[in-house]
């Protein structure tokens, strides 16, 4: 083998090495802009999500904001980011998969847990009562990225780059309030205790 052959050779796994797991998306679609609650729907009570220093926040009762977007804000597979930040005992998530409840919790999807201190042990990264994290993975007052990738039956949940989650939804489940499909993304505010801000949400599509 030549020595130009040699660094062809290397070249090409040097970049399978780095390609990413999933496949290849579409574009970024920013779900939030830093302003106000355009393209959101707050169920219950509405004044517990608010606009703060270009956060969205969660703070106060129980209430929970939906991405309806202007259009089609239904997801499958997809690559989701968020800046999220939490202060001390706070408790928030983040749903997908999930549809428009007006009362109550979120009925169908998953969730992903967000909360470093919160008396309820379920740490951040974790899926709710599906695959718990019971280790803080980051600390209160400090913004930390999460990602969620869901392709097929196949769910990643990451902070700050670190897998929290690896969970993949076995083929004979029989759980339609937690099972995958498709749906919304929802963010959580929880208690008038716990306060949560969220930044940089965005979204891409994977192929089905």
């Amino acid at each position: 083998m030549t020595f130009l052959s040699t660094r062809f050779v290397f070249l090409a796994v040097a970049l399978a090495a780095t390609a990413p797991i999933f496949g290849q998306g579409g574009e970024w679609i920013e779900l939030f802009n830093g302003e106000d609650l355009s393209g959101w729907r707050v169920s219950e009570n509405r004044d517990s999500v608010y606009v703060e220093d270009g956060a969205l926040v969660t703070h106060g009762p129980r209430a929970h904001a939906f991405y309806v977007g202007d259009g089609d804000a239904s997801f499958k597979n997809f690559q989701f980011t968020a800046r999220v930040w939490t202060e001390p005992v706070a408790n928030s998530g983040i749903y997908f998969h999930s549809r428009y409840l007006e009362q109550g919790w979120p009925d169908r999807g998953y969730e992903v847990q967000v909360n470093n201190s919160h008396r309820d042990p379920k740490r951040t990264g974790g899926l709710y009562n599906v695959q718990d994290n019971y280790e803080a993975p980051v600390g209160d007052s400090e913004w930390f990225e999460c990602e969620i990738v869901v392709e097929g039956n196949h769910i990643v949940v990451k902070v700050n780059g670190t897998i929290i989650s690896d969970y993949v939804e076995p083929e004979d489940l029989d759980r339609p309030d937690r099972q995958l499909s498709s749906g919304l993304f929802a963010l959580q505010a929880h208690d008038p205790g716990s306060k949560a801000k969220y930044r940089g949400l965005k979204v891409r599509r994977l192929p089905d």
